[in-house]
């Protein structure tokens, strides 16, 4: 398993330097890698389908651009997810300042047999999520969808490592409190309906 994993950064690793040198094939083979990854990272972030598309997009453009400026092929990864994060917020930014509609995406595939309390507490837990500011939102999915320690959240999110652990704690807060008011919400519908 480590051997493969040292073949797969070596692979990466020359495709990153031939794509820094201007190869198009290794760049093409570099993003088709990347793409499903960064698109389902940004649509976790967006929360909608159509703007992660244009932010993945952009984030390869942005790739294309500057990866003869990446100094060090082992930073490829941070440096990648960096770049869609900021995608990603220049797509909230301008969505919001044009007033376009977000398009929520579905919560769940068909419902089957006893998965229909998964499917219910998936659902309050995406109300939740969707109440959440797009930096809380980033420091989420990257903390708990890919894993990331807290440094290099603030790598990817190019802020200070304080900012990182402060955008985390008050994230996890807020979508706390969101679980909580849903379920008050809920509770109260409940006991009128009782």
């Amino acid at each position: 398993m480590a051997s493969r994993l040292t073949q797969e950064r070596l692979v990466e690793r020359d495709l990153i330097e031939r794509a820094r040198s201007g190869d198009h094939d290794a760049f093409s083979t570099l993003a088709a890698v990347s793409a499903d990854r960064l698109h389902a990272v940004a649509t976790l972030v967006l929360r909608d389908r159509t703007a992660a598309e244009d932010a993945v997009q952009e984030a390869l453009v942005r790739m294309w651009q500057d990866l003869p400026r990446l100094r060090d092929p082992e930073k490829f990864r941070p440096w990648l997810q960096r770049l869609l994060m900021n995608a990603c917020a220049d797509i909230w930014r301008m969505r919001r300042r044009h007033g376009a509609e977000i398009q929520l995406l579905p919560t769940h595939e068909s419902p089957v047999g006893d998965e229909t309390s998964q499917v219910a507490d998936r659902e309050v837990l995406n109300r939740a999520f969707r109440r959440l500011s797009i930096d809380h939102r980033a420091t989420l999915v990257l903390r708990h969808y890919l894993g990331l320690t807290v440094p290099s959240i603030a790598a990817a999110m190019e802020v200070p490592l304080g900012t990182a652990k402060s955008r985390l704690h008050h994230a996890e807060r807020a979508l706390r409190a969101a679980l909580e008011a849903d379920d008050r919400s809920a509770r109260r519908t409940n006991g009128r309906s009782a």
